[in-house]
């Protein structure tokens, strides 16, 4: 079974902040899937479905961003999930705004979603969909920076990149990781997003 976990932190006063890219697309792939994020347990939000004909468990952590690693372990023993069948979706400072790149393994480049990840699952092997937030003027920001609303004119792109990155997740499923990578790590592959719906 695949594990799906969207990162960002718990609260409304949070949710249209860059750090929550994660929540805003698993709320969105949850919705077109038809799978409910109703049951509460192991510190997430969390439902099973089937995505592409396979049963999938999304979730959404709920123990703020640098905690993340602890609900993820929890889900991950319990329903006995493979390190290579969890997807991260995560906001990435690296890559510009409207940015989606699909990864597998490797550091966690500073996201202390990642970090966590890694830390309490004790390896770094799966799969992260990248969604490029931007970076800050000055590096000493960032922490402001991640926790900032989006402005009225990225607010107007989040529906078409939330639809693309569930696109992402959907092909990671069905046709596999490098068919996935194949098909959205397109450099300079940000145009049209404010057209989807």
């Amino acid at each position: 079974m695949k594990l799906i976990v969207g990162l960002g932190n718990p609260g409304s006063q949070y949710q249209f902040s860059k750090h929550n890219m994660g929540f805003l697309v698993l709320d969105r792939l949850a919705q077109q899937q038809g799978i409910s994020l109703s049951q509460k347990g192991f510190d997430a939000c969390f439902g099973k479905g089937k995505i592409a004909g396979r049963t999938v468990l999304l979730a959404k952590p709920q123990t703020f961003m640098n905690l993340s690693g602890s609900a993820v372990r929890k889900l991950a023993e319990y329903f006995k999930t493979n390190l290579e069948d969890l997807i991260v979706v995560h906001d990435d400072l690296d890559l510009p705004f409207k940015t989606i790149r699909l990864k597998t393994g490797g550091r966690h480049g500073g996201h202390k979603g990642l970090r966590s990840i890694i830390d309490h699952l004790g390896g770094s092997d799966f799969i992260r969909v990248r969604l490029g937030i931007g970076k800050p003027p000055h590096r000493t920001m960032v922490e402001d920076y991640v926790l900032e609303c989006f402005s009225e004119e990225e607010r107007e792109n989040l529906p078409g990149l939330t639809a693309r990155a569930c696109d992402a997740v959907v092909e990671l499923i069905s046709s596999g990781t490098q068919t996935a990578m194949n098909k959205f790590n397109v450099k300079g592959d940000t145009k049209n997003l404010n057209e989807e719906v």
